[in-house]
């Protein structure tokens, strides 16, 4: 390969962070509320069930989200929640207790349902090398400040009470509010006389004054487990309010970013917006976030599909339309292959595809920081030299339009083969400047590792293989020394079938090889 090579670039300069703002349905510069200082609020999970596909997108981005920022130099609060109360939902599905009814279903306490998936959730974001949020607060933990914030909003008039349970007035809300700029339906762009029109009839849709109010606390039948004392009677509180009283808790009445799963604009983020403006008189956070849809095979996720996939299944390939496992850095890589704003089709081809891409990716990257740079060297191509250097000046501005990590890995794609092409000597160390090439190795470890990151599970493999291979060691050694020669050799020839090789070493030590 030489300079030929027409690597693309794009001509774009960004030199600020741009995100696209679901509020304001614009790409807008992130300015900060203070200086430096970075709160981000995430929705959570919900711990009634094991973690699914759908769950590893929201999180690895915003993973991401967290990681970028600290790399650019701010200090980050960032606060994910876990539900473990409560997250029935008025719009869409049937009104419930979801940790309630998985308890009773598991035939377990609620809590130990709850600390059951809390422990499979941390389990997994551990497997996708995602970093722990600041701060991680249950919707149980926080029953007071949810009653303190309902008590306001009742106080405030915006809110009824009936039969113990607490609505939220939606149409008295966007009466009031729409004239100060937060109206309902200033998020997800919905507009309420439609929602009148379209709401389905559910439990409870007859204490309620209009079909669109929602839940603030919940009445709690004789049956229903668990339960909290509140001024209205025992009950417990609505999703929404959860997530409103932790955000004010933790990052104030107004905070930077919010993120979350486009599922989550209508209605969880919408009523979010309409508590925090009653109680503070603003929207709660300045930039909202979202990222788009997964499915499978072209079809939305449902159990009626049977293609629920949960995390434990996808890394062990035991779901039946898996045909092989796929291990999470794959999965990882494969979700940053596609701008998160871009509906994202998982399939097998799709994900054996990008098994070979990080492979690849990370191979390259190997061997580029095995290169041995002398510094002072100037670029004997100028051409490639070029090329090579608006790749990498480029990255950064790909970042910077918001969190483009498709175009990032296009880029470093692009560097692939001449990194391939130096290391088999068809093209030279010194067509590129030491420069150039310190400056490669910066930006492949600070975005592959540091922002993306992604890790060598290869490496991992080995360093349990090398763990067991001690030990086999170890039992051939205490073979031989009792004479037990025909154990000893035993081990070493059925090693050897397998492609590794036992030396034995002068002192008794041992070594092994592949071969």
């Amino acid at each position: 390969m030489g300079s030929k090579r027409i690597f693309a670039v794009t001509n774009q300069i960004m030199s600020s962070l741009y995100f696209y703002n679901s509020l304001t349905r614009v790409k807008e510069e992130f300015k900060p509320i203070t200086p430096n200082h970075v709160g981000m609020y995430v929705c959570g999970p919900t711990v009634s069930g094991e973690s699914h596909l759908g769950h590893a997108r929201p999180f690895i981005t915003f993973d991401i989200v967290y990681r970028y920022l600290m790399q650019l130099g701010y200090k980050v609060r960032y606060v994910r929640n876990i539900t473990d109360a409560g997250h029935f939902e008025e719009e869409g599905r049937a009104s419930e207790d979801k940790i309630s009814s998985k308890a009773i279903l598991e035939k377990l306490e609620p809590m130990e349902l709850v600390q059951k998936y809390t422990n499979l959730f941390h389990w997994a974001m551990k497997e996708f090398n995602n970093l722990e949020p600041s701060i991680e607060p249950t919707a149980t933990g926080h029953i007071v400040e949810q009653i303190v914030m309902i008590e306001r909003i009742i106080a405030d008039g915006y809110a009824y009470i009936v039969n113990g349970s607490v609505y939220f007035d939606v149409d008295k809300y966007h009466a009031d509010f729409s004239a100060k700029g937060m109206k309902y339906g200033i998020l997800s762009g919905r507009i309420l006389e439609d929602q009148l029109e379209t709401t389905r009839e559910l439990e409870s849709q007859e204490e309620k004054r209009n079909k669109s109010d929602f839940a603030l606390w919940k009445s709690a039948a004789p049956e229903h487990i668990m339960r909290w004392k509140s001024p209205w009677g025992e009950g417990f509180p609505g999703w929404h309010i959860e997530c409103s009283a932790m955000s004010n808790k933790y990052l104030g009445a107004e905070f930077d970013i919010h993120g979350g799963g486009m599922d989550l604009q209508f209605p969880h983020h919408e009523c979010e917006i309409a508590q925090s403006a009653v109680c503070n008189h603003k929207i709660p956070a300045r930039y909202w976030l979202h990222n788009n849809m997964i499915t499978i095979n072209g079809r939305k996720m449902g159990k009626s599909y049977n293609n629920v996939i949960k995390l434990s299944e996808l890394f062990s390939g035991n779901h039946e339309i898996l045909t092989q496992a796929y291990t999470p850095m794959t999965v990882r890589f494969f979700i940053l292959q596609t701008h998160y704003r871009s509906t994202l089709d998982f399939g097998n081809e799709a994900l054996q595809a990008a098994e070979k891409g990080f492979r690849r990716m990370w191979d390259a990257y190997s061997l580029l920081m095995k290169f041995n740079v002398e510094k002072g060297v100037s670029a004997s191509d100028a051409a490639l030299e070029k090329q090579c250097t608006e790749i990498l000046h480029a990255l950064d501005d790909h970042m910077n339009d918001d969190l483009n990590t498709a175009k990032v890995l296009a880029g470093l794609f692009e560097l692939v083969p001449v990194i391939n092409s130096i290391k088999d000597g068809h093209i030279k160390m010194n067509a590129l400047s030491s420069e150039t090439l310190l400056l490669m190795q910066e930006k492949f470890k600070v975005y592959l590792v540091d922002i993306f990151g992604l890790k060598d599970e290869k490496k991992q493999d080995d360093q349990k293989l090398n763990s067991v291979l001690e030990l086999i060691a170890e039992i051939r050694k205490d073979a031989r020394a009792k004479k037990d020669f025909a154990t000893s050799d035993k081990i070493r020839d059925q090693l050897l079938k397998a492609g590794i090789q036992l030396k034995d070493e002068k002192g008794g030590g041992v070594s092994w090889e592949y071969v």
